[in-house]
């Protein structure tokens, strides 16, 4: 569906030197000094590499990317996105076998990796006979040899004159795979550049505020909404690097916002309880603003379940902590939160975005949809409602104000043989209030609810717990006394070692 108001990568590109007075767009860490790039440098670099792209794929190509959130990947991710051929990012911690299975699945032709996934690619190429072409992307010299070599005075300048059609497949991107087998969602330009549209309903995100991102690149929230939103609005993006550099980094680079997942928040949050204790001169907000820069606003969370008591605690040293929804399927953002909503919610629906339920199923209607998952078309149509509506998956309520409130997975559902559906983390969340349950899995065996549950043995012995599977029992029963006869918890185990995740840090579900 056309929209001649939605601008291109390449338009956001051209005209964001002229329109934010080519102020520093990119800043990071190299070397230990602070490195800036500004809008004009970042339109010559991304350009640059576009032609690079095309000289070595003159063919449309699915190219694999493979790296960790840098300068140098934005300015490769760009490329590929304005050269007209189609990105598939890949996290450089995915096996060789998980990657010889993506890389097949999504006709990969060409892979641009860092040098640390070298070794991988040497076990990859002899079982993927549809790659031609490989570039290790080097150290930091070669990327400048390529932004020199293939620069707008070049005898390559014309190949970044192209047209690309903003609704064809642009970017196929993996699903986590919890529960199942990834799946590629193909998305448009189109899709990616309106998602970051959407007016705001509270001025969180103003246009000189600067933002610290610090998650990786190759996931649809950070690349839409710290990358192409940045582009289209003027921010400042700080790139974090090793996610131990976090609170160097805030004192560094000073955010306003910063957008992160609950365990991030909680380690935050955690640091500066820390700090505030070393410190009772301070009051909670001083001691906060020694901590994060004395800027930081906003904290937007997505990902996974954000406890509302993380928020409640953000508020007290005035650091405002929310969540918001979305998925890739949907081009990344369903709703934004704001400083009004309830939170329990996941904020407000995005006001180009419509929300419905049906027999408990939250739908969406959004220009932003995904073209379909790759390869697999019947998927595709039962991702769909017949008249149009995107299937989410999850249970929830959608409020006459826009709010959303998500109460469970559908395919986690347990339906017991008395017919009584149980959400398992709405129980789940119970646990998750006791601080000795680290993690918690709940699932049905033989028509019983199970509780597993990987305890915090940190946490035990600060408080004296010696006998860990007897406080869960404890806590279980306390938990049972006010619970309805089919949520009551039949069996509770603790386990020795956490619950394996995917490459999102998701738990894999049973």
């Amino acid at each position: 569906m056309p929209h001649e108001n939605v601008p291109t990568i390449r338009r956001l590109l051209d005209e964001a030197p002229e329109k934010f007075n080519d102020k520093p767009f990119i800043r990071f860490i190299r070397d230990g000094l602070v490195r800036e790039k500004t809008f004009s440098k970042v339109r010559a670099d991304s350009l640059a590499f576009c032609r690079k792209i095309r000289d070595l794929c003159p063919d449309k190509a699915h190219i694999a990317l493979v790296g960790k959130s840098s300068y140098e990947y934005i300015t490769c991710l760009t490329g590929i996105l304005v050269s007209g051929n189609v990105a598939v990012p890949v996290p450089p911690e995915l096996s060789a076998e998980d990657a010889v299975k993506i890389f097949t699945d999504a006709d990969v032709t060409a892979v641009l990796y860092e040098h640390a996934f070298a070794e991988k690619i040497a076990a990859i190429l002899p079982r993927c006979p549809l790659i031609r072409h490989t570039f290790d992307l080097g150290d930091v010299s070669g990327f400048e040899k390529i932004y020199r070599d293939y620069g707008e005075d070049s005898v390559y300048a014309p190949l970044s004159e192209v047209a690309v059609d903003p609704q064809a497949c642009a970017l196929i991107i993996y699903t986590s795979g919890t529960t199942g087998e990834r799946k590629g969602v193909m998305l448009s330009t189109y899709a990616l550049v309106k998602n970051t549209m959407f007016k705001p309903y509270s001025a969180y995100c103003v246009n000189d505020d600067v933002l610290l991102s610090v998650l990786p690149m190759y996931h649809i929230f950070c690349f839409v909404s710290d990358y192409l939103a940045p582009l289209s609005r003027g921010n400042t993006l700080c790139l974090n690097g090793e996610m131990r550099d976090m609170f160097r980094n805030l004192a560094l680079f000073r955010p306003g916002t910063i957008r992160l997942v609950p365990m991030i928040a909680q380690a935050l949050l955690n640091y500066i309880k820390g700090f505030a204790a070393k410190h009772p001169e301070l009051d909670p907000r001083e001691a906060a603003a020694r901590v994060t820069g004395g800027e930081l606003r906003w904290l937007l969370s997505g990902g996974a379940y954000l406890d509302p008591v993380l928020c409640r605690e953000f508020d007290r040293y005035g650091i405002c902590l929310r969540q918001g929804y979305g998925m890739s399927e949907a081009g990344c953002k369903i709703t934004v939160p704001d400083d009004r909503v309830s939170l329990e919610s996941v904020g407000r629906v995005i006001d180009f975005c419509r929300a419905r339920v049906r027999n408990g199923e939250i739908q969406v209607l959004t220009p932003c949809r995904m073209i379909g998952y790759y390869k697999r078309p019947e998927e595709t149509a039962a991702a769909f409602t017949e008249d149009g509506w995107l299937r989410t998956g999850d249970a929830g309520v959608v409020t006459d104000y826009g709010e959303l409130f998500i109460t469970g997975r559908l395919k986690n559902l347990i339906i017991l043989s008395n017919g009584e559906n149980v959400s398992p983390e709405g129980i789940e969340r119970r646990y998750k209030e006791n601080l000795l349950v680290s993690e918690v899995q709940v699932y049905a065996e033989r028509d019983r609810i199970t509780a597993e549950i990987f305890p915090d043995p940190d946490y035990a012995r600060r408080n004296g717990i010696t006998d860990i599977p007897a406080a869960l029992e404890a806590f279980t029963d306390e938990l049972n006394r006010n619970a309805l006869p089919s949520h009551t918890v039949a069996k509770v185990t603790a386990r020795d070692t956490p619950f394996p995740k995917n490459l999102s840090g998701k738990m894999i579900r049973r």
